[in-house]
């Protein structure tokens, strides 16, 4: 017998928004961001106190105001503030503690969120903590050169891949007076820092990724250990550091680097990490390198589900333990062996950019099975023509009881497989196939009720809940606005953002507008294990229902594709004002049908005047009048001009 844990069977009591709170997990992952207020409503707390609240329906109705619909993404720069001050205060009490001499600083990668709006306020609101930028190819060098105008003080960290050319602009940006630090990823890369720093007449600042021999963890654990991907083992090190020494360039090596993994769930492989990476940095520094930086890359990781576990959507451990074991192994590493502490460098790009956005879009319409029902009037089919499967699945029907639910339920199974393979054989008619289906569903939809009535149910009729799941079709694209759901079963919190104050009734998995059936969503966030459902609420003729999915605001926007051409959806960032309230900071619209048809190469300029001749060609063939004509060529040019998505 198992335990049921259903929305549906918590009990007869009344509804309140604390149950909500509850069943959807939300101070367990919120992380102080989002609550739910006492009209039902999602409300996010940007700062992360109660004193500032903005309620999710509000900005939905103001953007609808504004002829802004959903699927919407929301980024909340006031969160991406707090997020910064956050890990750096995180850090600062660890040095404190550590006794550590010396500071922190994060540098943004941003592969996370390259978004020019997103890495602006990363690079404003990090720069009272001397917060940087990290790059891992030359395009993103090419921008972050820009952005970081007149800020030689903030570090730049190149990661990546490097051909001549992106060495050349590395030394170019040093020669301009910036701070930045090519990391030597494969060996051939130091020969082309060497030539270009010659050339122009630049000493570099040089860093090396370390291949450590410690294990990462997780879905990432391969970037970590002798096979990862990046970096140079210790002979190659010692190699790089005797070629710079001949060069009389060991001063010039400032920065070892390693990069654990992302979403490092297991703090034993941070702690393994760091251990590791301090003892290069202290060997290299004991033997004349003029090293200044330790960077321990990114990893830090962010409790999609709230469970504070060692699982892949979680975390076993806070960001402050995260940072007092970072600075406690370092300073300790170095203490030992009598050598300067480092500037601790962290590539934390999840961990400062996941809470600031999120998603929000509106269903369409749902399918439910249990919407077959067998009335009190339609008695049991008389006569030798009724086909004995269905004269079984009305007996399982009218006989199903709380003592019987197990028998009655392989009763229906059996009776409606063997109907299909009458079906199958012509011996059963379309309408009788048709009775079939709902005589089986009706009596699988009883059998589920009367197992919310009981405090545990049978083991073989565990499952029920999700097999009678509904589907809610729902206004986006998986492919282009949660891309990690679909490629590695990445787990992102979703719920409704309104009607909270109401007990959810239905059980549902939700289904995206492509045409793929991939695009769905059946793996939701619980306290005790993955959910295969989701608790909803019934759909209101004429009335929005609205969801949102959270913690979307690392990687998700850059990795989409346009699957069904499906672009980008809007964006709109949302600002607390100083005298109450908010307001929008800035708009991005989202991808029209023109502009998704240009990505891939459709001359948008001829089209208009293609489907302008097929008009023509049907008005002289009397199909089509020339008012029929005109209106269809309006309605084709303004569909251009319309949101890729589905529109009221």
């Amino acid at each position: 017998m198992a335990q049921h844990s259903t929305a549906a069977r918590r009990g007869t009591s009344g509804w309140s928004v604390a149950d909500a709170l509850e069943l959807y997990s939300v101070p367990a992952w919120g992380s102080g961001y989002f609550s739910i207020n006492e009209a039902g409503n999602v409300v996010v707390r940007p700062d992360g106190t109660t004193a500032h609240e903005i309620d999710l329906l509000e900005v939905v109705q103001g953007l609808q105001a504004r002829d802004l619909a959903a699927p919407v993404v929301v980024r909340f720069s006031d969160i991406l503030a707090h997020r910064l001050r956050h890990l750096n205060d995180a850090f600062v009490r660890a040095i404190a503690e550590s006794e550590y001499r010396n500071r922190y600083a994060a540098v943004f990668p941003i592969k996370v969120n390259q978004q020019r709006l997103v890495v602006d306020e990363v690079y404003r609101y990090g720069r009272e903590f001397g917060f940087g930028l990290e790059v891992g190819s030359k395009p993103e060098l090419l921008a972050v050169m820009a952005v970081t105008e007149s800020a030689s003080d903030r570090l730049i960290v190149c990661n990546g891949f490097k051909d001549s050319s992106y060495i050349e602009a590395v030394i170019l940006a040093t020669k301009l007076g910036r701070t930045i630090i090519p990391v030597v990823e494969n060996f051939d890369e130091l020969e082309l820092i060497l030539r270009h720093a010659k050339h122009y007449g630049v000493r570099p600042r040089i860093g090396v990724r370390v291949k450590l021999a410690s294990e990462g963890s997780g879905r990432w654990r391969d970037s970590a250990g002798e096979k990862s991907k990046f970096g140079l083992f210790v002979t190659e090190i010692i190699e790089l550091l005797a070629t710079l020494r001949a060069q009389g360039m060991e001063d010039c090596l400032k920065l070892v680097h390693c990069h654990p993994g992302s979403q490092l769930q297991d703090i034993r492989r941070v702690k393994d990490a760091i251990n590791e990476l301090a003892h290069v940095y202290a060997e290299l520094k004991l033997a004349g390198a003029g090293l200044e930086y330790i960077d321990v890359g990114g990893g830090l990781g962010i409790d999609y589900d709230g469970t504070n576990t060692n699982y892949a959507s979680s975390m076993n451990y806070t960001l402050d333990e995260y940072a007092n074991d970072v600075v406690y192994r370092v300073a300790s590493v170095c203490n030992s062996r009598g050598v300067d502490h480092p500037m601790i460098i962290s590539e934390s790009g999840r961990a400062i950019a996941a809470h600031h956005s999120v998603l929000i879009f509106n269903t369409l319409g749902s399918s439910r099975l249990d919407r077959f029902a067998i009335g009190p009037d339609e008695t049991k089919p008389q006569g030798k023509g009724v086909p004995q499967p269905i004269r079984d699945l009305y007996d399982a029907l009218r006989t199903i009881n709380e003592r019987r639910l197990v028998e009655c339920y392989h009763d229906a199974q059996t009776a409606r497989d063997e109907a299909l393979q009458m079906f199958n054989l012509g011996l059963l008619s379309l309408e009788q196939r048709g009775l079939v289906e709902r005589l089986y569903w009706a009596a699988c939809g009883h059998i589920r009720d009367c197992c919310r009535k009981l405090d545990q149910i049978p083991e073989e009729l565990e499952d029920l809940e999700d097999v009678l799941a509904d589907i809610y079709f729902c206004n986006f694209s998986l492919f282009q606005s949660l891309p990690d759901s679909w490629a590695i079963d990445q787990l992102f919190p979703i719920m409704p953002i309104h009607r909270l104050q109401e007990r959810p009734t239905r059980n549902g998995v939700l289904a995206d507008i492509t045409c793929d059936s991939d695009g769905r969503i059946n793996r939701f966030v619980s306290r005790r294990e993955t959910k295969r459902t989701l608790e909803l609420h019934d759909l209101r003729p004429g009335e929005d229902y609205y969801l949102a999915a959270f913690l979307v605001g690392a990687y998700q926007e850059t990795l989409g594709d346009l699957h069904n051409l499906f672009g980008d959806t809007h964006v709109v960032h949302i600002k607390l004002h100083d005298e109450g309230g908010w307001w929008i900071e800035e708009v991005v619209k989202g991808d029209t049908a023109n502009k998704v048809l240009e990505y891939m190469e459709y001359d948008i300029a001829e089209l208009a005047p293609a489907l302008a001749r097929d008009c023509e060609r049907a008005v002289r063939e009397g199909r089509m009048t020339v008012p029929e004509s005109q209106a269809l060529k309006r309605f084709y040019e303004q569909e251009l001009d319309g949101y890729a998505y589905l529109e009221p």
